[in-house]
Parts: structure tokens; sequence; C-alpha cells
């Protein structure tokens, strides 16, 4: 008689610490979130302050399978040439990756994954039996893939190469030289690059600019979030889009998984992508002011050091102190009320995950706070 495995799922740790800790303090610096909107906020900022008058008469069916279509081409219009038929509406960023593995990655494939990285990108591939192998990033490379290491780990069995980009934890980017470089190899070896591009758009210097790999490679996978960089967390949804091919698998496989999202997200959504340079530009100046005073702050404190991020809202610290990143947080959460992310989350040590996208209130009491525990334990 044949047994059957059954599929084992890693913990996945940033997850596990954030909701055991993140609603127990009074300061989170662990938000990778832009300051988001509050309802009120968010319907004032876009002039849709009629919304539930207009939607309270709306009859609360299942809605389109696939995503409202003026929300889809809303998405499409955010790269080169996609059609909005190439656009699946999805819980989140989470669920467009996961969607992506579920419909591509069989036993045996090899998927090739940087790290460290938010853990999704690369425990879902190998509970699904895949050999993942590691892209490892460092500090003394800006925390961006080589390519020579990655040459190295493809194989003849390579089905995905999966990035993020923006960077999360370090706030790197892969900027548009790299990027066909990566995906030039992906080409050699036939294989997808999936590009995790939840904090798109979110540039530190004006002059930054990356295009999306659905821009530049036929076999490129993005996803998106209205998390990050649009602020509106609340609504837990985001996209993918990629060639016509795979939204084919990706709809025979979300038909196991989703029916369809709320009428009332994606209504919200669909206002949200036809104001995007609005939103964007309050979003751009709150991360670039915080940017300059963390950056200060650090440049001010010896214990600490970082490879400035050059784009999204997070960064990867390095401290100095002699004890774990994981004692760290918990002493800060003890003493302090406040709250990061150990750098034992993303399965490396001596650093700290801080979030820059709160109000700069936020930062400046976080980060004194730090200070103060710093002073005490040098």
């Amino acid at each position: 008689m044949m047994v059957r495995e059954l599929v084992k799922v890693d913990e996945f740790l940033v997850e596990r610490w954030m909701n055991e800790y993140e609603h127990n303090v009074e300061i989170n610096m662990a938000e990778t979130c832009v300051e988001p909107f509050t309802l009120r906020e968010f319907l004032e900022f876009t002039g849709r302050t009629d919304f539930f008058d207009e939607f309270q008469n709306r009859q609360l069916t299942y809605g389109f399978i696939e995503g409202n279509p003026e929300l889809r081409e809303g998405i499409a219009n955010q790269y080169v040439d996609v059609d909005p038929n190439n656009v699946l509406v999805t819980g989140g960023a989470i669920e467009a990756n996961f969607n992506a593995f579920y419909s591509l990655v069989e036993p045996g494939d090899t998927v090739i994954s940087v790290f460290p990285a938010y853990q999704q990108l690369f425990s879902v591939a190998k509970s699904f039996g895949a050999d993942v192998k590691r892209l490892h990033l460092v500090p003394e490379n800006q925390w961006l893939p080589e390519i020579e290491e990655l040459k190295e780990l493809v194989d003849s069995k390579t089905k995905m190469i999966v990035l993020n980009n923006p960077h999360n934890p370090t706030g790197s980017l892969i900027d548009e030289a790299l990027l066909r470089a990566i995906c030039e190899v992906a080409e050699d070896s036939g294989a997808y690059v999936l590009g995790d591009e939840a904090y798109r758009g979110l540039y530190i210097h004006e002059g930054d600019h990356t295009p999306s790999v659905m821009d530049i490679y036929e076999k490129g996978i993005a996803t998106g979030s209205f998390s990050k960089s649009i602020s509106l967390t609340g609504l837990r949804l985001g996209w993918i889009t990629s060639n016509g091919k795979v939204i084919h698998q990706c709809k025979l496989h979300r038909d196991y998984t989703t029916i369809s999202k709320s009428m009332l997200d994606e209504a919200l959504a669909t206002i949200a992508i036809q104001h995007i340079d609005k939103i964007m530009e309050r979003n751009l100046k709150i991360v670039r002011e915080n940017h300059r005073f963390l950056d200060d702050w650090i440049n001010d404190e010896s214990l600490i050091e970082w490879v400035k991020p050059r784009a999204g809202s997070v960064a990867f610290m390095r401290h100095h102190l002699d004890m774990s990143s994981t004692e760290i947080c918990k002493r800060l959460i003890e003493e302090k009320s406040t709250f990061m992310v150990p750098s034992d989350c993303f399965e490396v040590e001596g650093h700290l995950r801080i979030g820059y996208g709160n109000r700069i209130e936020v930062i400046s009491e976080g980060l004194g706070r730090v200070k103060e525990f710093l002073d005490e334990h040098r």
C-alpha cells in the first residue's frame, strides 16, 4: 500500500513573531507599510466622501472571480505592456506568491531564492517538494545578488528564480542592468523569474527607477500589494500578473483557494489605483523624510550601522551589542515597550529589522527609546 507523504511547512518565523508581540507595545517600529490611511482619510484624500452613499445600494454578490475589470485595468497600467486579462486580484501579495508556487512548482524542481528574504519566498516551494537553493545576499555586496553565484546554482531542473525587489528586510534595490542579467540567466535555463514587488515605487533617491520583471522578461511573474507602498493594508488585496499561459494555470489553481475577493475592498482599491500618483507622492515624502532622520540617528550611534536602503520602507540595522538579536528585541519590548524584528526571524544573526514608514513622531519616539536601551547596555 502506498503511503502519501504529508506536506510539511516550516514555522513562519517573522509572522509568528509579529503575531505574538506587535499588538502589546506602545511603539511599533516593525511596521512594514507606509503609514496606512484611515478610511475617512483615504476617502477625503481621493475626493470620494460620497463613496458609501453610492455603494450601499450594491448587492453583495461574489463579484468578478478574477477581480473587478476596472481594477485589473488600473493595475495593468502600472506596467509597460500588460493585458488586463493577465492580471488576477489576490489576497495580498502573499496569496499571489503562493499561487505562483502552487501553480508552477512540482516535486523535484529546483527553485533558487534570494536569502535572507520574506520566508514565504523559499519555504512554500520547499513544502511542495522543490529543491530550494539559496542565493545569499551579503552587506559587502550591498545586499544584492551576485550573478556568478546565481549561475553556479542553476541546474538542469531549475524551474524558478525568486527575487524580492525592492528587498525585504534590507531595502536593497536591483537596478535594471542587474535585473536584465538575472533574467538572461533564467532564459538560458528556461526558468521563470518571480518578482515579489510589494514595495515597488518607494525609491529613496528621486533618480532611481527599476522596471518590473514583467516589463523585461517573457517568463516574468510579478506580484504586488495594496499594503506596502499604497497604504491600504487593511484591504488585504494584491495581484499577480504574467504571460497568458502562467495566468491560466494560476486561474485553475485559484479555483481551489479563492473564489473572489470582497466587492467592497475591490471598490476601494479601484479608487486607489485611479489616484496612484497622488498616493505615491504622499508616501515618497514620508519614507524619504524618515530615511534621512534614521540615517542621521545611525550616524550618531556607534552601536548601530547599516547599508543604506535604496528603496522600500524597511531596513536591516547591524548591532554591536553582546547579545542576540532576539534577546535585544525581547528586552526592548519588556523594558521600553518598543517593537522591532530580530534578524533571527530571517535565519541570520546580528541585525534588527526596522520599518520607517510610520509617522515621524513614532520614528522619533521609538529611536529615542532604543537610544536609552543602548546607553544602558554599552
